[in-house]
């Protein structure tokens, strides 16, 4: 437990995003996917995000909310697009997987939803950039563990 009353292990669902971040929607304004956009002003800032998939795991962590109180990295009023307007960007180590003895790491990655222009998620979704996981499918159950003092999760 972590301060606040909150969790810093839940479980939750994988369920289907925006995928925009992976482009596996096809929206032209971002080839590629927004991650594949972004990775190169994260990594200019310090956030290499090269080691993992192309996309976002989106994990339905309800009854539960994350809650970002002191992140690993907060990037401000990243210009990541030509058209878009700048976003904040707040990372979070993480440790996820099917098996809890098993989990590995990863990233909350976390779009302030204040400057985020569109696609905004439900707020018991967090969304974790990882390594390639088999057998992580719509509908699968996954165990996630956010660092101490970096986020926690709350009843929503």
């Amino acid at each position: 437990m972590s301060g606040g009353g909150g969790r810093t292990t839940v479980r939750g669902i994988v369920v289907r995003g925006h995928r925009v971040a992976s482009g596996a929607n096809g929206d032209p304004r971002f080839p590629g996917g927004t991650l594949a956009m972004q990775a190169p002003h994260f990594a200019a800032a310090g956030v290499d995000i090269a080691q993992f998939h192309a996309g976002t795991i989106n994990l339905d962590v309800a009854p539960y909310r994350i809650v970002i109180e002191n992140p690993a990295v907060t990037l401000r009023d990243v210009r990541w697009h030509d058209i878009e307007p700048p976003e904040d960007f707040s990372f979070v180590e993480c440790r996820i997987g099917i098996d809890p003895a098993r989990l590995i790491a990863g990233l909350v990655y976390y779009p302030h939803p204040e400057t985020k222009p569109e696609h905004h998620q439900p707020p018991t979704i967090v969304e974790v950039l990882v390594a390639w996981i088999d057998g992580v499918v719509e509908g699968a159950q996954l165990v996630v563990t956010v660092a101490q003092g970096q986020a926690r999760f709350d009843p929503a």
